[in-house]
């Protein structure tokens, strides 16, 4: 399973849950689906530094915050904020342990260009 995340107007969530209802019912696990309004939005929330934790986390697999702070040689507090941050798009998700992951084999960023007009 992957995750797309894309620009997209408001409401764009409902034309994707449409979508991901449509795969279930043929039995395929549905990509994950995020949108944001802007780009503008989308790399302040999906940062540098969050993306590199998100490849981090899939390299290492499930562990818990503080291992991960200490693999990426960075200050806890921070890596903290990044995985609460991913937490809250769903990219990152807890295990009934408690350790963090990525249960994703891919993400996609998708930007497309407008038209000029």
């Amino acid at each position: 399973m992957k995750a797309i995340i894309d620009i997209g107007p408001r409401g764009a969530f409902h034309a994707t849950a449409a979508e991901q209802a449509r795969a279930a019912k043929k039995g395929a696990p549905p990509d994950y689906r995020l949108h944001f309004e802007s780009a503008r939005t989308l790399f302040s929330e999906l940062t540098p530094a969050r993306l590199e934790r998100l490849d981090t986390l899939h390299r290492m697999g499930a562990c818990s915050v503080y291992a991960l702070a200490r693999e990426a040689r960075r200050n806890y507090s921070n890596v903290h904020s990044d995985i609460a941050a991913l937490e809250a798009h769903d990219l990152v998700r807890r295990n009934e342990q408690g350790a963090v992951h990525v249960p994703f084999d891919a993400i996609e960023i998708r930007l497309a260009l407008t038209a000029a007009a």
